[in-house]
């Protein structure tokens, strides 16, 4: 197929990024046509509190003929951007309410031409989104031919909102990082890392808590752009007396760096009040090293519970402590790092790719308008 993917990608931050960068070049390893329609500025300024692009853009793979012409505040750019396209599908990455206006301008002047529309929804209900925002996703999601989500927790979200056509695809692995050696005998450091962007539903103020009420001496690393103001957490911390147990850094990972954290420390924590999916438990293993995750999302489907990690119920700090104290009884981080099994991931963009394209022919007619 002729394909139009339309999300961010390359050099911008983060795993849905990453993602869009990745979706790209496996559609034409798959022999699709692919055009990669992409932003210049997708939403207002003061939503993200950091640097919105990589520091070092040759750290990751970039997309050959990706298009950075969208702007969220130009419709002009919008039109422009497709004026010569002759997509059979359009897949559209969703994000935030910001960019439906977009989207939902490019769906309408694109089913004029035949072309199937696509929304490929990481959130359905974005992280921090209020209601308004919530609404005008929703109405985008309900215009086109097909949703396609990355769990069953999504499924049910979309059609919470009036999603006919839904479609649940686990999400493939992405992450540019190689299975590194198995070393089960690897020195205890007593540190536990939290890497990613600081929001607050990745539940850290639950980890430090954690730390505090768990009767062995541990560490905890928490690397990553904080989206909510550092010092709430520093004080957390000293108000809870392990303030030297606490160290928060406030940086990007490049991927470069992340097998190293990973494997100076004893474990990855995600302690997770909610979301949807993440790659870093699998990032964890291909590093060899354990994780303790929240049930939340797909989260649990990649943890053996106290096999390669140990799972626990969000905002439950005393159950985290415990599998704190257990992760350093004598013999059981040699145990669970034993347990680990590396992720096969080559068929995982064959079947992923496969339910993404069946999506684009079946829905709602086409040529029926966003929005309407």
């Amino acid at each position: 197929m002729n394909v139009l993917l339309v999300g961010p990608t390359h050099p911008y931050k983060g795993g849905v990024a990453q993602h869009t960068t990745a979706l790209a070049q496996k559609l034409v390893d798959a022999e699709h046509q692919v055009d990669l329609l992409s932003w210049q500025s997708q939403y207002p300024r003061r939503m993200y509190p950091g640097a919105l692009e990589l520091d070092s853009p040759d750290s990751e793979r970039e997309f050959q003929g990706t298009r950075r012409e969208l702007n969220w505040y130009d419709p002009t750019s919008w039109i422009r951007s497709v004026k010569s396209s002759d997509a059979d599908v359009v897949v559209f990455v969703v994000v935030n309410g910001f960019q439906m206006p977009a989207y939902a301008a490019i769906t309408n002047r694109m089913r004029r031409r035949g072309a199937r529309v696509v929304a490929l929804c990481h959130n359905v209900i974005p992280h921090g989104s209020g209601k308004g925002q919530q609404a005008v996703i929703a109405g985008f999601l309900r215009s086109v031919d097909c949703v396609v989500v990355h769990s069953q927790q999504e499924v049910e979200r979309a059609r919470a909102v009036g999603v006919e056509q839904v479609r649940m695809a686990r999400l493939p692995f992405f992450f540019p990082i190689r299975p590194q050696p198995l070393d089960v005998n690897r020195p205890r450091t007593h540190r536990l890392l939290a890497l990613g962007f600081v929001r607050p539903y990745k539940g850290i103020d639950v980890l430090i808590e954690a730390v505090a009420l768990a009767d062995t001496n541990v560490e905890v690393t928490v690397v990553g752009e904080f989206w909510i103001p550092i010092e709430e957490l520093s004080d957390q911390a000293r108000n809870l007396g392990v303030e030297g147990a606490v160290h928060l850094r406030d940086e990007y990972v490049e991927p470069t760096e992340v097998v190293e954290l990973l494997q100076s420390h004893d474990a990855l924590v995600l302690p997770y009040r909610s979301g949807t999916g993440s790659q870093q438990p699998r990032v964890a293993h291909l590093a060899g090293t354990p994780v303790i995750s929240t049930r939340v999302g797909d989260l649990s489907a990649q943890v053996n519970d106290r096999v390669d990690g140990y799972l626990v119920d969000p905002s439950r700090a005393d159950q985290l402590a415990a599998a704190i104290e257990r992760l350093y009884k004598p013999g059981e981080l040699r145990r669970l790092r034993s347990g680990i099994v590396r992720p096969v991931v080559i068929t995982e963009w064959a079947e992923y790719l496969r339910v993404l394209m069946d999506s684009s022919s079946s829905g709602i007619p086409s040529g029926e308008e966003a929005g309407s």
